[in-house]
């Protein structure tokens, strides 16, 4: 990227002489490439080293062996957030970047809101078994019961996006915050089975990488970080 700039950057954690992370973090502080999407490709699975690529500026992750479709529609997207300013996640459609870091930065510097974390485990795992088609229809639905739950309970100004493709922020005024969470976590628990084929089910219910969700709250936020940065650290090690 020293002399013809890429439009994006696919990054094997694995590297001979120095690691992935490094060089995103190169990547990172470097004016000229920031703005460039990564894709982190790797052979790790557990949710830290997803959470380090996603600290260090990592925009997706593909776990090896892929597949080539799969990467292809990775690219795509991670190519159209940048053409959309990376305003809204292209699968969900939800909010995410700029939007995200701005209501996050209005949450810890005015009085009145809680956060919940919502993240979904293991949607690596089902997405090898069943292929992005059916992972990313998983999003969507989870994504929707999300907003609909935020519409039941929820006020005009509360507010969902993205913290990572798999992680969830919802902003609600502290009121809202205990029948918002309850509904919602009742709801994905009743639901996440029903996205396993019927053949799979009864076995997938026993293994432990099947579908799970995650959810920590903030009750208030105010005053409580310095920072946005903080506040999502904070939020990604709770789950």
């Amino acid at each position: 990227a020293q002399t013809v700039l890429p439009d994006l950057i696919i990054l094997d954690i694995r590297l001979p002489d120095i690691d992935g992370y490094e060089v995103a973090r190169r990547v990172r502080t470097d004016r000229r490439t920031n703005e460039i999407p990564i894709i982190f490709l790797t052979e790790k699975r557990e949710r830290i080293d997803r959470l380090q690529g996603f600290e260090v500026g990592a925009d997706d992750y593909i776990t090896k062996p892929f597949d080539v479709q799969e990467l292809r529609l990775r690219v795509r997207n991670s190519l159209k957030r940048v053409s959309q300013g990376s305003l809204t996640n292209p699968v969900s459609g939800l909010p995410e970047g700029p939007l995200v870091e701005e209501r996050l930065s209005e949450a810890i510097h005015k009085s009145g809101w809680g956060l919940l974390h919502i993240c979904i485990n293991h949607l690596d795992s089902f997405r090898e078994a069943y292929g992005f088609v059916a992972s990313d229809d998983v999003l969507r639905a989870i994504s929707l019961m999300i907003h609909n739950t935020m519409k039941e309970t929820g006020s005009a100004e509360d507010f969902i996006g993205h913290l990572s493709p798999t992680d969830f922020v919802v902003v609600v005024i502290p009121a809202n915050l205990a029948p918002f969470q309850d509904r919602i976590r009742s709801r994905l628990e009743q639901s996440l089975d029903y996205f396993y084929p019927i053949k799979d089910r009864e076995q997938a219910s026993k293994r432990s990488d099947r579908l799970s969700i995650q959810i920590a709250e903030i009750p208030s936020v105010y005053g409580r970080f310095s920072s946005v940065d903080q506040l999502k650290r904070d939020l990604l090690t709770k789950s």
